[in-house]
């Protein structure tokens, strides 16, 4: 999951930026503005514009102050990255040179409490990014066991998804879960012990936060909507932080790129010529944080960067 250090340094900030090669006169976006840590460097890079699009209020608020830095080159948007392509045309944006996004939560909503996001510090059982839809308050206190043990096993790949559920339904037949103290607290008392040293809520908290939010459909409609924004030689970048996220980002890219393996010979699709690719990966693997950066920051540890370039008319017939 996204996180930035105690300065909000977004994660492989020069990686971000040498593979997004911002110039003078383009027009970027950054799907998950947060912090602002990515656009304002893209801003003091070059003299470029930036459309800043995220759903939670609170950093379109915070990020008043970078805006007024950067008059009519920064430009904030309150929404869905998934809904990138609505909300840029509204605004009369067709065509972009970039794309940046950093995936999961942000470390200013892990960081408070009254968000409900992490077990760290005892707070509200939100987890909701925006103010509106369900939380997981509501979630943990309405699905039936099953339901509940498959949600933490699909989003969580909590291999004791069932004894948790168990556990939780249990535990609210006595009292409503409300808060993330209680709920972590109900986790641990079934959990066995974890020789890893991660907290037994953890999966347990991101597959809760991934359903409130639906994360994993936002990213696969905004890594539609970008490729289909960018102009000839654009890039798209992103930056994922765990494996649900990874893969998605992975395989969108390979098959954008025309990577994906072909279907057996005994297959008739086979006998379809493949249409040309329009774009080329920039990343044949995926990139990982450096040593310096993960002894400053060890929430970088699991972050996966990887990229794509749409081609230009010439480069297709090549």
């Amino acid at each position: 999951m996204s996180q930035h250090t105690a300065s909000h340094v977004p994660v492989m900030l020069g990686e971000v930026l040498q593979t997004l090669t911002p110039r003078a006169g383009e027009i970027y976006v950054d799907g998950t503005f947060g912090g602002g840590g990515y656009t304002r460097a893209i801003l003091e890079q070059a003299d470029c514009t930036v459309w800043a699009i995220d759903r939670d209020p609170d950093a379109i608020a915070r990020g008043a102050a970078l805006a007024a830095h950067f008059p009519g080159r920064l430009h904030l948007v309150e929404g869905r990255f998934g809904q990138m392509l609505d909300l840029l045309s509204e605004r009369g944006v067709g065509a972009l040179d970039g794309v940046v996004l950093d995936l999961g939560v942000s470390s200013f909503q892990i960081d408070d409490a009254a968000r409900g996001f992490s077990f760290r510090a005892d707070g509200p059982l939100d987890m909701r990014m925006s103010a509106a839809g369900p939380s997981a308050a509501d979630l943990v206190a309405r699905l039936p066991a099953e339901e509940l043990a498959d949600l933490l096993y699909k989003f969580g790949e909590e291999r004791q998804s069932r004894r948790i559920a168990r556990a939780i339904v249990v535990a609210r037949a006595e009292k409503p879960i409300t808060t993330t103290g209680e709920l972590a607290s109900i986790i641990r008392g079934v959990m066995p012990p974890d020789r890893s040293g991660i907290h037994p809520a953890t999966r347990s908290f991101q597959a809760l936060r991934i359903q409130v939010n639906d994360e994993l459909g936002e990213i696969e409609r905004a890594l539609d909507q970008a490729a289909r924004l960018l102009r000839p030689g654009g890039r798209l970048v992103v930056v994922s932080f765990h494996s649900l996220e990874d893969r998605i980002v992975k395989r969108f890219m390979t098959d954008a790129a025309g990577q994906t393996p072909g279907p057996s010979r005994y297959d008739p699709r086979g006998l379809v010529p493949p249409a040309a690719a329009q774009f080329s990966l920039l990343t044949r693997k995926a990139l990982r944080p450096g040593s310096a950066e993960l002894a400053a920051n060890p929430r970088a540890r699991s972050a996966r960067l990887r990229a794509l370039r749409r081609l230009d008319a010439a480069e297709i017939a090549a």
